[in-house]
């Protein structure tokens, strides 16, 4: 492909406008079909766990706050990324199944949550996505729910997982956004123009200007015969001729 210079490069873009345009509103329609079609809404919920005292749950709030010791923040923050794979386990997700009485494997639930611990901090949050929001809710707050009850009574045996914020019915689909899709594929449709153009351009070897001939022969063009239109010639004429 011969060498094009900014101005040169400039020109072919804007004698392609049309098409580039066109395969730019192509790709934005495309796109929005995608996003409304095509796309399955789901909801996302969340809870909040955070690890605090291992005291007994029947201490009073002062108690608990003044058992917090510098020993407690650093098991619990080496408890954060155990309690988060925890929390997926079959054990926990077979009793929240049992519980609600949804009609969903444990493998097929595990698809839907996913489980975040925030970092340098002793907070884990819990969030479920499904096509039904009210769903995604329940199962959410359920978990925790089971969660803390596993840890305290079967698995450590210590009272250390407080529920901060419970889960609540999303109004808005978290994986639909029709503005972002557009732009996406408008982004794309943009790209494959300008491959378009320029793909296009270097398959055309068609003489346009006299510039065109100089880089093919290499000497220089000394004069150039201009076209003559007869057909033209002969209307004006025959216009001519009317007048008169």
């Amino acid at each position: 492909m011969e060498e094009l210079d900014l101005k040169e490069l400039f020109e072919i873009f804007w004698h392609k406008k049309a098409q580039i345009i066109l395969l730019i509103l192509i790709f934005m329609v495309s796109g929005l079909i995608y996003s409304v079609g095509f796309v399955t809404p789901m909801y996302t919920s969340s809870t909040t766990l955070v690890l605090v005292g291992t005291e007994s749950a029947n201490d009073t709030e002062t108690q608990q706050t003044e058992s917090i010791t510098t020993t407690d923040i650093t098991i619990n923050s080496k408890l954060v990324s155990t309690y988060r794979e925890l929390v997926k386990s079959k054990s926990i997700l077979g009793q929240v199944i049992s519980n609600l009485g949804i009609q969903i494997d444990e493998e097929e639930l595990r698809k839907h949550i996913e489980v975040t611990a925030v970092e340098d901090t002793e907070l884990i949050e819990i969030s479920v996505s499904d096509e039904n929001p009210t769903y995604a809710a329940k199962i959410a707050n359920e978990i925790a729910n089971v969660f803390r009850e596993k840890i305290a009574g079967e698995i450590y045996k210590i009272n250390n997982v407080y529920i901060v914020d419970q889960a609540e019915v999303a109004s808005e689909p978290s994986n639909v956004n029709h503005l972002k899709s557009v732009v996406i594929f408008a982004f794309i449709g943009a790209v494959v123009a300008v491959m378009y153009v320029l793909i296009a351009n270097m398959l055309d070897t068609t003489i346009k200007t006299q510039e065109d001939i100089e880089k093919m022969i290499k000497i220089p063009v000394l004069a150039s015969i201009p076209m003559y239109d007869m057909e033209m010639e002969k209307l004006k004429k025959k216009g001519r001729g009317g007048r008169r």
